[in-house]
């Protein structure tokens, strides 16, 4: 599509993400479990198939799990593909489920421990797992939550995703490229930051800690918000749930001394707790990302 067709709803190049839009409608009226059902066999068949994604998520599988056996991390990649595809399909129930099933589909574990001490800003570290969207949408509905986002490569789907995100109690969308400054007001206001700081964004602005003891480059804005803000880290977990139960969302307890005196530790002390998560669901990370693009100078690329 070109520059000039990119706000143009209607162009004929889009007519097959409006047909996706329109599948995902249709689903959203289905039963949950029935949904799943679906995507656990759309998975199954992708997993097979050899393309770009299933190579990336398997080098990305034996890069970080290099000890567990071949038939192990094939598993874990039809697992992928099918947790992958199923949160895809349920976007559905988020962009036009009533608030009634989103709060009965996607329950919150622990709501209380949100607002850490109640009194500084707070951070939710929400890593990139395959429920994360559905967690950020379930807190908005209880409360007015600031979410930084990368806009879509197509109209359509920026449209849809806005549309979605601004259903409940009128969130803050930040995109990523306005900048600090509305991330600093939002947070200055009293607004808790949903925040997934986890994917190979460049080298801008990153510096290369382990990640399951491989050099990856991550964004190290989280230690720099926390100290520019005196905000609380409160990590956030969104688990999805087998045969179509739904998802779980999990706050875990705000960080003690961070950031520290070190930036490169505050990063990697990100990153081992994104690792410990991981550990104990390793399908349901977003392993189809290229974790480890980037790489110190010098260094050839992973995945050819």
């Amino acid at each position: 599509m070109k520059p000039a067709d990119a706000d143009n709803l209607l162009h004929p190049s889009l007519i097959p993400v409006w047909l996706g839009v329109g599948l995902l409608w249709l689903l959203h009226w289905l039963p949950l479990p029935l949904q799943a059902a679906i995507g656990n066999a759309l998975g199954w068949l992708l997993a097979l198939l050899p393309g770009k994604r299933r190579h990336i998520a398997a080098t990305n599988l034996a890069l970080c799990f290099p000890e567990a056996s071949t038939r192990t991390r094939r598993r874990w990649l039809r697992q992928t593909f099918q947790a992958s595809i199923r949160a895809v399909l349920e976007h559905g129930v988020l962009w036009w489920g009533s608030e009634a099933r989103l709060r009965r589909l996607i329950q919150i574990d622990n709501p209380e421990a949100a607002r850490g001490d109640g009194v500084r800003p707070v951070i939710w570290l929400a890593p990139h797992f395959v429920g994360f969207i559905m967690g950020g949408m379930r807190l908005s509905v209880d409360q007015t939550v600031a979410n930084l986002y990368a806009r879509a490569r197509n109209p359509v789907s920026n449209k849809i995703m806005l549309r979605g995100r601004a259903r409940f109690s009128s969130p803050v969308l930040i995109e990523k490229s306005d900048g600090i400054k509305p991330v600093l007001k939002a947070l200055k206001d009293g607004l808790p930051l949903h925040y997934s700081p986890d994917q190979d964004q460049g080298r801008l602005n990153a510096v290369f800690v382990p990640f399951f003891g491989i050099p990856a480059a991550t964004v190290s804005a989280l230690p720099r918000l926390a100290k520019l803000t005196n905000a609380q880290i409160i990590p956030v977990i969104t688990r999805q749930l087998p045969w179509g139960r739904g998802y779980r969302v999990c706050f875990y307890p705000p960080w003690d001394n961070f950031p520290g005196d070190n930036l490169e530790a505050d990063v990697a002390r990100m990153n081992a707790f994104i690792e410990e998560r991981i550990r104990e669901m390793p399908a349901q990370y977003l392993w189809l990302h290229r974790r480890f693009k980037t790489r110190p100078a010098g260094e050839p690329s992973l995945y050819e």
